[in-house]
C-alpha cells in the first residue's frame, strides 16, 4: 500500500512539475525576426510602430492598421509609406494577442516614442544569436573559430545546430 501510494506521488510530482515548467517557457523566434526589428529580445509577437500606428505580426509576417473604419491585415503597409524606414523607427515589442485591440491604450502609452530613433536592428547587430537570421547579412559568415569570420567558401556552409543561450528582455 505504501509503494502505491509513494509511486503514485512520484507520479503526479513529476506531471505538475512538467507541466508548470511547460506554462513558463517561451519559445525562442530570433529566426524570424524581420532584420529591421530591434535588437534585445529572444521571442516577439508583435511589434507595435507608433510612427505609422501600426502592428507587425512576426510570425506571419503581416501588418495590421486602422483602414477606412476597420482594422485590416496586410502583407505589406499600405502605399503612403513605402519610403517609410522600418530600420530607423521606433518598435515596441508585444507579447499578446490581437495587440490592436487595446490600440487606444497603446496609442497614448507609446506617443513620447514617435520619431525617435534609438534603436538598433538585428541587420547591425553583430552578435552570434543572430546569424540564424537567414535574411541577416551575416547568416552563415561567422562558423566556428572561436568567433572568427570564415572567409573561405563564405555563406555556403553546412548550418550546424548551436546551442543558443536565452536572454530574456
Amino acid at each position: 500500500m505504501k509503494k502505491q501510494f509513494l509511486t503514485i506521488a512520484v507520479a503526479l510530482g513529476a506531471f505538475f512539475a512538467y507541466d508548470a515548467s511547460a506554462q513558463v517557457s517561451l519559445s525562442v523566434n530570433i529566426g524570424v525576426q524581420p532584420v529591421w526589428g530591434p535588437v534585445g529580445y529572444d521571442h516577439v509577437d508583435y511589434y507595435y510602430i507608433p510612427d505609422v500606428d501600426a502592428y507587425y505580426d512576426v510570425p506571419h509576417r503581416q501588418y495590421t492598421y486602422y483602414e477606412d473604419g476597420q482594422w485590416v491585415t496586410r502583407p505589406s503597409l499600405p502605399p503612403r509609406y513605402n519610403s517609410f524606414d522600418l530600420y530607423g523607427a521606433h518598435k515596441v515589442v508585444m507579447n499578446e494577442q490581437q495587440p490592436w485591440m487595446h490600440h487606444d491604450r497603446d496609442r497614448t502609452q507609446y506617443a513620447q516614442y514617435r520619431g525617435r530613433h534609438d534603436q538598433h536592428p538585428i541587420r547591425d547587430s553583430h552578435e552570434e544569436r543572430y546569424r540564424e537570421n537567414p535574411n541577416h547579412p551575416e547568416h552563415n559568415q561567422w562558423h566556428g573559430n572561436n568567433g572568427h569570420r570564415d572567409n573561405g567558401n563564405r555563406g555556403h556552409e553546412e548550418h550546424e545546430g548551436h546551442g543558443h543561450e536565452e536572454h530574456g528582455h
